[in-house]
């Protein structure tokens, strides 16, 4: 029995100092800034949920988040020098490597993109397929953010040249539903809960809904990461632990959100997030998610989904060589999934 004790003791003093051990590493950089482009969406609700349940706090990091009008200006904040982490779309960080910016997701958030096409209700009788969209006003978050690549990707499978759409930036939230309602636009590339409350409203009809995993094998073939958080490669380099840390409280967020019901969520959220509406709000909620990462980790197959979208559209890239692999670094997930 003395033995068994001794023994006892032995372990989970071994555990203590292991666990010690992990948590002497300091924090090399813990006040960062973090750039956003369009928080309230639910894109990007796993970053608003590790902010709100102190999953940042826990990890010993002080975040101040930036909100931009869309995920090109969030991009543009990281690469300018004013951000050190970005929560925004997987493929910027193919298309800054064939510019020769190195730049790597470390944990995926969305496996879907979860971004909607929906047509003015007046003018969806008139389309039938992507290249009936010619010559129409669409409506994006920001150009250049993963809203216009969607609609860049779809209009050209029809044969279609970006130019011959006009992109237009309707930003977020009420000011996105305000630009669809008073008649600006004639179709809207945008994301929940946007969508669910103009769909509800009966102001546009949906051509292309990437939320699900149905919608998503007709569009892409199968998964195409959207939402993920990524940095500079030598800002990784420099702050591993730092990065760790990140990692960590997004993957604690992605747990906590597999086991959410709506209400949970609308709970955790800012009550501004539900657009006036909480039962839309939970609409939303529900319909957006199938599109949350499972793992945090990105799937080769995944990544060739986003590329081959890319290629449809970017003649830069046609050109380019593009190493994947060094688009995504899955270590830190692993880790995280290890720790949890």
């Amino acid at each position: 029995m003395k033995k068994a004790i001794m023994l006892a003791l032995s372990s989970l003093a071994l555990t203590a100092s292991l666990t010690g051990a992990a948590f002497a590493q300091a924090v090399e950089k813990p006040d960062l800034v973090l750039g956003v482009g369009g928080k309230s969406l639910l894109y990007y609700l796993p970053l608003t949920l590790t902010e709100r349940l102190g999953y940042f706090k826990e990890e010993g990091l002080n975040v101040t988040i930036t909100d931009f009008g869309g995920g090109a200006k969030a991009l543009q904040s990281l690469i300018g020098g004013s951000a050190d982490v970005v929560t925004g779309a997987y493929e910027h960080t193919i298309r800054m490597q064939a510019k020769g910016q190195e730049i790597a997701a470390v944990l995926e958030l969305g496996r879907f993109p979860g971004i909607v096409l929906g047509v003015r209700k007046d003018k969806a009788a008139s389309v039938k397929s992507f290249k009936d969209l010619k010559g129409f006003k669409i409506g994006v978050t920001a150009p250049g953010s993963s809203t216009n690549f969607f609609v860049n990707a779809l209009v050209a499978r029809e044969g279609l040249k970006a130019d011959d759409v006009a992109i237009i930036g309707v930003g977020t939230g009420l000011s996105a539903v305000a630009a669809m309602k008073k008649g600006d636009i004639d179709a809207m590339s945008n994301l929940d809960p946007v969508m669910t409350k103009l769909e509800q409203d009966g102001d546009i009809v949906v051509l292309a809904d990437s939320r699900t995993e149905e919608g998503n094998m007709k569009l892409f073939g199968g998964n195409n990461p959207a939402a993920v958080v990524y940095l500079k490669r030598d800002f990784i380099q420099k702050y591993p632990v730092t990065t760790q840390r990140i990692v960590n409280a997004f993957y604690k967020s992605l747990k906590w959100l597999a086991k959410a019901t709506p209400e949970d969520v609308a709970k955790a959220v800012p009550e501004e997030y539900w657009l006036g509406d909480k039962s839309l709000y939970l609409a939303s909620v529900k319909a957006s998610a199938p599109m949350y990462s499972k793992t945090g980790i990105i799937p080769p197959a995944g990544m060739k989904n986003a590329l081959d979208m890319l290629l449809q559209f970017d003649p830069e890239l046609r050109d380019a060589k593009v190493d994947l692999t060094r688009t995504f670094d899955g270590r830190f997930a692993d880790k995280a999934a290890e720790a949890k």
